[in-house]
């Protein structure tokens, strides 16, 4: 049966024919030749294809970023160098670190952040082990973005970050003042209470961690307040022997309250200056001769309390060895330099001093 088509008809078929094998761009043909080759001609050409792919896998398929960074197309090498330049951008930039009336200025690197370049850029490569070989062929040889964006891990080191607090910590350090009276260079000084401020250690620490995770500039880490253990209102009982005068004040506070007579050291002997406390209290005290082959030669080894003991009827020791506040009966010499070292009352003053004052009040002795 003849055709009804006219010559013309033939014309616009093959016109239209040739306008849709034109439309086929450039790549896409040539890429879509590899694959057809591959597999229209078998070993030969998949054997070419294959060495090409070997060839290739030294370089990173295309379209693929490490933290932002195009390395398609790029050698390790080449890919590691342009991804730590970017990282070395963020690792050097400076963190100001603030809290109040205080300042520092540091780098993430000095901190100890490391990015880990190298595993990036070694991901960035196992991206073509993800993808079939005729899909990883079309992607070279159409250079055709696979459109991956691998993001660049940081590792930290704790130990420098804590070292930094610390350094922080030690420049704002006000330690709190107690309360009290004091000897400086010989002299009694009164002491009011202070409070005093701190860095907030382990929120300081972690602020900072969190300001390098986060690629922050700028952090604040807060300062607290220490209060004084021993306010004004709260100091106690305090002793002074002035051995210049062979005076012992007794202050409540910073207000004395009571004043006696003592003796203290002979020539030859000492009654150590200083700070010390009331260690111990004993009513009725035994005496134990300290000194039995010096001073206390010819001199009982032990006497029991009574009204020959030389220690009288109370004994306040002191954290100075061997020295106490004791009772005696030589009246005589109170006000005198009389003593082995201890610092002598008479019996009814110490028997007063001694319910004032309880183990671990301040002794003060000046000259």
């Amino acid at each position: 049966m003849r055709s009804n088509a006219s010559p013309g008809g033939r014309s616009d078929v093959m016109a239209r024919g040739k306008h849709s094998r034109g439309s086929i761009g450039r790549t896409t043909a040539l890429a879509f030749a590899v694959l057809v080759g591959v597999v229209a001609l078998g070993g030969g050409a998949a054997f070419a294809a294959s060495r090409y792919d070997s060839a290739a896998a030294t370089q990173i398929l295309p379209g693929i970023r490490v933290a932002g960074v195009d390395v398609g197309g790029m050698t390790r090498a080449e890919a590691i160098a342009a991804v730590r330049q970017r990282a070395d951008v963020a690792l050097t930039g400076r963190l100001a670190v603030r809290t109040e009336g205080y300042s520092w200025n540091a780098t993430p690197a000095s901190l100890g952040t490391r990015a880990e370049v190298a595993g990036a850029v070694h991901r960035a490569f196992d991206v073509a082990g993800d993808l079939s070989f005729l899909s990883r062929v079309y992607h070279r040889v159409a250079d055709d973005p696979v459109r991956s964006s691998i993001p660049l891990t940081y590792s930290y080191d704790d130990d420098k970050v804590s070292a930094f607090v610390q350094r922080a910590f030690d420049e704002v350090e006000k330690p709190a003042v107690n309360a009290g009276l004091a000897l400086v260079d010989g002299q009694l000084v009164t002491r009011h209470a202070r409070t005093g401020e701190e860095l907030r250690k382990r929120a300081a620490l972690e602020r900072v961690q969190q300001a390098l995770r986060d690629r922050a500039r700028r952090v604040r880490v807060p300062l607290r307040t220490v209060a004084p253990s021993v306010t004004d209102d709260s100091l106690g009982k305090t002793i002074v022997v002035d051995i210049s005068e062979n005076h012992l004040y007794l202050y409540d506070g910073f207000h004395v309250i009571r004043k006696f007579n003592v003796a203290t050291a002979a020539e030859g002997f000492v009654t150590p200056l200083g700070t010390w406390e009331i260690v111990n209290k004993v009513m009725n005290p035994s005496w134990t001769n300290p000194d039995p082959t010096g001073w206390g030669a010819g001199m009982p080894a032990y006497i029991p309390p009574g009204p020959d003991n030389p220690l009288g009827t109370r004994a306040l020791y002191l954290s100075a060895p061997g020295i106490r506040i004791h009772g005696t009966t030589n009246v005589d010499s109170i006000g005198t330099y009389a003593s082995h070292g201890c610092i002598r009352m008479r019996m009814p003053d110490v028997e007063t001093l001694y319910p004032l004052v309880p183990v671990g009040t301040p002794v003060l002795v000046k000259a």
